[in-house]
């Protein structure tokens, strides 16, 4: 459904935003001078991804050679996210930065183009995908959706640009780098077809996955479903009365079996769509965050960690797959 106007309340909070990113690109540029200390030849070479899901890539072709650190916590929203003090600092003392770009952060770019500007080693990894395999929703002021790894092929790409940041920072373990990317590559590969076997047992009639915002659209057109996000692309606005009224009427007229909630994004909106509807939620999706690291969830005599992205890809599909079925 279309995306909901600003309000003066809005206005004020993207002004004071503003002002707040200002001073934060100020405290880390003015971290960012000096020469090298002791401490920093003695320590491992320190690598800050932004989200849950680039966080866990990284960790994975990183290995013991470097220390990976995410900046936001699960179940965070990175569309609002705005830099705690902790995470200024974090950028302040990294080595390099990893962060996927289209403005899934938000202003956080206001920071870090400065901070690439000066030599530090920042890296826009979905920024480095093909234009065409991109999705440009109306309404999203000409920008990419961000929303990449809903695709698993089209995530698996995005390994290139961080193995060869890696590989940039510590060329001596290049080797092992390019062998711990092959090997979460194949990972992945089986992921997506795991993914498609599942989706497949979803009567094609029963398709329609509806859920709190537009995050689901790369999972769409990769694995055959029609997507309903009630907030649009970006979850800094809230949906209007119009947007839930014509998902209510949407669900009654397609016959909709459940629509879900998102676990990084307020529950309100689908809650009152259930209400309204009379239609089950048919569980918690994660959208823009992998969940807790060590959440086990079994299911078909298969067990996966929700902390993980494949884990959380897993979850997902598997409410999917049964509530629609």
């Amino acid at each position: 459904m279309k995306k909901s106007g600003s309000t003066g309340r809005q206005d004020r909070a993207e002004a004071w935003y503003r002002i707040m990113m200002g001073l934060a690109v100020t405290a880390v540029l003015a971290g960012c001078g000096g020469g090298s200390t002791d401490d920093a030849k003695d320590r491992p070479i320190r690598v800050v991804a932004t989200s849950t899901m680039l966080a866990d890539m990284v960790k994975a072709l990183a290995g013991d050679d470097f220390e990976v650190v995410g900046l936001m916590a699960p179940g965070v929203d990175p569309h609002t996210y705005e830099m705690p003090a902790r995470a200024v600092a974090l950028i302040r003392g990294a080595d390099v930065v990893i962060y996927n770009g289209h403005l899934l952060e938000g202003k956080m770019p206001d920071v870090l183009e400065p901070l690439a500007a000066q030599g530090k080693a920042v890296v826009a990894a979905a920024e480095s995908l093909p234009a065409e395999s991109l999705i440009h929703p109306a309404g999203f002021e000409g920008h990419a959706d961000p929303h990449v790894w809903g695709d698993v092929k089209l995530w698996r790409q995005i390994i290139e640009p961080v193995r060869e940041a890696l590989e940039a920072m510590k060329p001596d373990r290049a080797e092992s780098i390019r062998e711990r990317a092959a090997a979460y590559g194949a990972e992945l590969d089986s992921l997506d077809a795991w993914i498609r076997e599942r989706i497949g047992g979803i009567p094609e009639g029963n398709r329609l996955l509806v859920t709190s915002h537009d995050a689901f659209n790369y999972f769409g057109r990769a694995y055959g479903m029609e997507v309903i996000g009630v907030q649009g692309i970006s979850t800094a606005s809230e949906a209007g009365i119009a947007d839930i009224v014509g998902t209510v009427d949407l669900i009654r007229q397609r016959g909709v079996k459940a629509i879900f909630v998102e676990s990084s994004v307020s529950r309100a909106t689908i809650e009152r769509i259930s209400k309204d509807a009379g239609i089950t939620i048919g569980g918690e999706l994660f959208s823009d965050s992998c969940g807790a690291a060590g959440d086990l969830e079994t299911a078909d005599g298969e067990t996966w960690d929700k902390g993980t992205y494949i884990g959380m890809m897993k979850h997902n599909v598997h409410a999917i797959a049964h509530a629609l079925k």
